[in-house]
């Protein structure tokens, strides 16, 4: 049977995303420091990294990527490995494709075969029905489901969506759903109004998903003939940006987008994120090194993030949101501009 358009674009993200990777990631973490604290006065041994997010035991997780292909497939199998080993947390990819075309469901339900322990997130669009829904969760067993918000992303997509009347069916979704569900961006970052509205819409997980990692506008744009969408390429907010737009929002936050090392990861904690999503860089290390090599890199961040924690004085992430910090003049600026409270 000819793969369709849907599943063939599952394809051409994961080699489009690899194809532009950067190692050096613009989500705004360099405008970031964490003040040196000379006497921290703590072991790493007595260091808790629990997250209050959903029990889970380490704040950072594999956040949503793929799926809807047999190459798909193939590299959810290997991600759910990933996850099993480090005990971590993963999200799928969207499960659109698969409600639309049953036969591709094994690329989605590979997860819980490789990962059958672990917490996972399913993913559909925020515009899903709930029957939709309801079909996603059963197929994953799902402990969550991400309902992801993509305008910019479908704007540029050549056979994409053009109706973006999502809130009243994002609230009815949160209302109907049986498992928790994070209202995630793919990487154009939130505003401190949409969190008020989707807080007000029942919301209680919300997903940033800033700018500075995937770039889903030159993705799309990449398979656009005339490549006329090139200028929306630092379009949105930084991941940086969007954890200042949501202090004090009232719902629990995840980061992601452009997360490179494990002090991204601590500084995006320290900014309030309740846990911070890894997707591109998994990927590359996976694709370019393989699933042993991707297994002893998340390792060695879940041995460096309590040494960073005791090196600032933080014995847990609660105490971490005490440490000092200093913005850029640049941060500072657009937390003025946009009458921010600073973290």
């Amino acid at each position: 049977m000819a793969q369709s358009i849907q599943s063939h674009r599952k394809d051409e993200h994961v080699f489009l995303a690899e194809k532009y990777f950067q190692a050096a990631a613009s989500a705004g973490f360099d405008q970031v420091r964490l003040l040196h604290n000379p006497l921290p006065e703590l072991a790493v041994a007595d260091v808790s990294v629990r997250p209050s997010l959903f029990g889970w035991r380490w704040p950072f997780f594999i956040n949503a990527m793929t799926g809807g292909s047999a190459q798909t497939q193939a590299l959810n199998a290997q991600l759910a490995a990933v996850a099993a080993a480090c005990d971590l947390a993963i999200a799928s990819g969207s499960q659109s494709v698969a409600i639309r075309e049953p036969a591709l469901a094994g690329s989605f339900t590979v997860l819980r075969e490789h990962a059958p322990s672990a917490f996972i997130l399913g993913n559909l669009g925020a515009d899903a029905d709930a029957a939709a829904l309801h079909r996603a969760v059963a197929m994953l067993d799902a402990d969550a489901i991400e309902l992801h918000l993509n305008a910019v992303q479908e704007l540029v997509m050549p056979e994409g969506d053009r109706d973006f009347h999502w809130l009243a069916n994002l609230q009815r979704l949160v209302a109907e759903s049986p498992v928790p569900v994070v209202v995630k961006e793919v990487g154009f970052g939130m505003t401190r109004e949409a969190l008020a509205r989707l807080r007000q819409a029942g919301v209680h997980v919300v997903d940033l998903g800033g700018r500075g990692g995937t770039n889903f506008v030159t993705i799309e744009n990449a398979r656009r003939p005339d490549r006329d969408y090139a200028y929306l390429a630092d379009f949105g907010q930084t991941t940086v940006e969007s954890l200042l737009e949501a202090q004090g929002c009232g719902m629990a936050v995840i980061a992601t987008g452009g997360v490179r090392t494990p002090l991204d990861v601590l500084k995006a904690l320290r900014l309030g994120a309740g846990a911070v999503g890894i997707s591109g860089l998994i990927l590359h290390w996976l694709i370019q090194d393989g699933q042993a090599a991707t297994i002893a890199r998340l390792s060695a961040w879940q041995a460096q993030l309590p040494a960073l924690m005791a090196a600032v004085g933080a014995q847990d992430l609660a105490a971490l949101r005490h440490v000092p910090v200093v913005l850029s003049p640049a941060l500072e600026a657009y937390a003025r501009q946009r009458n921010l409270a600073l973290p």
